[in-house]
């Protein structure tokens, strides 16, 4: 039966073609612009690390001094050198890592290329197997390797291209600011977006081409950048390392916890307060004890990650789809009221209320679906629009496998939605008063 009614679909479309034209335009229209809009809002909201994100726990203290304390205010985003080193020390999570951005001078030995600064990472060894990040040639560093200072980096897929020819540069030297680095991993393809695991930069960019020690970062002053917050504490602000040496009072590391469990999760926020309370007691925190151990989710939706003109434009874009909508009711309602006698004679043959129906929104999806064709192709355009912008996350907007299903799915059921009341009106048709009629 719906072939059938699919059929007389297609015969009523050649038969009002400019009526069909326009109420295709329409679905498309809408259906273009919201798919572009909520294309963006999936890319950007998506999960960068779906096969794990429920096991990794962004950790937070309040080390901060009494100065502006407000009660029940959120502690501080990042954590002192001397907290993230214990806690590192301590080892209570299944993984822990304690990392920062920098700014690397590379000297090339390849003939004709100059130096250049790159963006890096100041890490420690659990950042890589805590991530899941692939490995094109070799792998990260150990611990005891961390615990000794080693001079080891791993270096991204292109910074190998460019300084190696794409080759397995694993054993290779590579120097940082100066100082002659071993090359133990180059990584595969990793851009995790968001960047996760450091919010203070930009959220939506390429990973760091480096990645090195933090001990090793700190025995050669590596540059470093990214959010810092200090505050006075007597003697500790002579820390004779400055703002990054082991009793700084500042907050500038970024601290990430694996935890396999419900139980371990439990058990390390409860360790999180036991050694806050330890570090008041000691002086060091002055503070109520205020900790918070937000998984990777919760960790972005905390700190809003998508922009909110994104989620202001999802919301305009469906309400433009509401309008094409509106018009495409009106539009339906004038095609089936013109076949009111072609209705009342079916009606007198013997078709049923709900036959007519039935054809009525069948007539109505197949609309939806032109639409849906169509609306995909502006929707394409619109996100070749949005990838020549210049912004951070402009060049992973494209529309996967769920976005192409979501956008049939979508078109198909506005537009039967948009039937509903258009064909509620075509089955109520009087067979009597339209065969009197002709």
């Amino acid at each position: 039966m719906f072939a059938y009614y699919f059929d007389l679909a297609l015969r009523s479309f050649r038969r009002n073609k400019v009526l069909t034209a326009l109420m295709v335009l329409a679905i498309a229209l809408g259906i273009g612009a919201s798919m572009t809009t909520l294309t963006i809002f999936h890319v950007l909201s998506g999960d960068p690390l779906p096969q794990k994100s429920d096991k990794l726990f962004f950790v937070q203290l309040d080390p901060a001094s009494l100065d502006g304390y407000n009660p029940g205010e959120e502690p501080e985003e990042q954590l002192t050198r001397f907290d993230a080193e214990e806690l590192l020390r301590q080892k209570r999570g299944d993984r822990q890592a304690m990392m920062t951005g920098g700014n690397a001078a590379i000297e090339p030995g390849k003939q004709g290329l100059d130096p250049f600064y790159a963006d890096a990472r100041y890490t420690s060894a659990d950042f890589f197997p805590m991530f899941d990040i692939p490995f094109l040639h070799g792998g990260g560093w150990s611990a005891e390797q961390d615990a000794r200072h080693a001079r080891v980096a791993v270096i991204s897929q292109a910074l190998n291209e460019k300084l190696f020819d794409g080759g397995d540069s694993v054993g290779r030297t590579v120097r940082l600011n100066g100082a002659d680095f071993q090359v133990v991993g180059v990584l595969g393809d990793w851009r995790p977006a968001p960047r996760f695991y450091d919010l203070n930069s930009d959220r939506y960019g390429e990973a760091e081409q480096a990645y090195v020690p933090f001990s090793t970062s700190r025995d050669l002053k590596m540059d470093r950048n990214g959010s810092m917050n200090c505050w006075p504490s007597g003697a500790d602000s002579d820390d004779p390392e400055g703002e990054t040496g082991v009793n700084a009072p500042c907050v500038w590391i970024q601290y990430w916890v694996e935890l396999g469990t419900a139980d371990k999760v439990a058990n390390y926020r409860q360790y999180l307060v036991n050694y806050s309370d330890q570090q008041r007691a000691a002086g060091r925190f002055l503070r109520p004890t205020n900790v918070r151990l937000r998984s990777l989710m919760e960790w972005l939706d905390f700190k809003r990650v998508v922009p909110n003109d994104v989620r202001m434009q999802v919301w305009l874009a469906f309400g433009f789809l509401l309008v094409c909508l509106l018009n495409t009711v009106g539009l339906l309602l004038a095609k089936f009221m013109r076949r009111s006698s072609e209705i009342g004679v079916r009606r007198a043959l013997g078709a049923s209320r709900l036959a007519i129906f039935a054809q009525c929104l069948v007539e109505a999806g197949t609309v939806g679906l032109a639409g849906g064709i169509l609306g995909l192709g502006l929707a394409q355009l619109g996100l070749w629009g949005i990838r020549q912008q210049p912004t951070g996350f402009s060049d992973l907007i494209h529309l996967d496998i769920p976005m192409l299903t979501t956008t049939f799915a979508l078109a198909i059921a506005a537009s039967v939605l948009a039937g509903l009341l258009p064909a509620w009106h075509a089955c109520q048709v009087a067979p009597a008063i339209q065969l009197k009629s002709q």
